[in-house]
């Protein structure tokens, strides 16, 4: 434990103490933590046939049955984290959570889905569902196309046979114990902004 109340009075040991503990604590919890925010969108159904987390289920389960890559399956099951914390930006904010782990491909595809998913339903509520073609000349358009039509829009039918969280745990480990892709992630596990397109 650290002697001082001000981080400037910190010494190259101390953080380097703090940086153990810190990289520990988070990389022990992750996994639990990722899990804990699907399970927050367990219950409430708000209309639909199934909830949330099962949504986030049968678009993993889609995922993986389709091949996909271990990325991709695991954003398929982390698309929506961001819900429960940012409702009007949940794309974004799962993107940039799971942005340490995963590919661009990927990364770009949770980070737009919100905005591609609205082509099933902007136009019934007043808006343009072809807004998503602001990205035509993007290289993973057609990825997000993909993602959107195969595991999200049609991922809310009770019938389906999902998976158990459980079959994507050790998925999840794989993937969470990569070292960091994101430049200026700072060392020994102490946060930085991440800053990635």
């Amino acid at each position: 434990m650290v002697t001082w109340t001000q981080m400037d009075h910190g010494t190259k040991a101390d953080y380097e103490m703090l940086g153990k503990l810190y990289t520990e604590h988070t990389q022990g919890e992750l996994i639990e933590n990722m899990v804990t925010l699907l399970k927050i969108m367990e219950g409430p159904k708000m209309g639909y046939q199934i909830d949330r987390y099962q949504h986030s289920l049968q678009s993993a389960t889609r995922a993986l049955r389709a091949n996909e890559s271990l990325d991709m399956v695991v954003g398929a099951l982390l698309h929506d984290i961001g819900d429960p914390i940012a409702p009007q930006n949940h794309s974004a904010t799962a993107a940039a959570m799971l942005a340490p782990y995963i590919d661009d491909e990927t990364h770009w595809v949770i980070k737009h889905h919100g905005l591609f998913q609205g082509y099933y339903y902007f136009h019934h509520m007043n808006g343009d569902r072809n807004a998503r073609d602001v990205h035509q000349e993007h290289e993973f358009y057609e990825s997000c196309v993909k993602f959107c039509q195969n595991y999200d829009q049609n991922c809310f039918d009770p019938d389906y046979p999902t998976l158990p969280i459980e079959d994507f745990i050790p998925m999840m480990e794989e993937l969470f114990s990569r070292e960091s892709r994101v430049p200026g992630v700072a060392p020994l596990g102490m946060t930085a902004d991440i800053h990635i397109n």
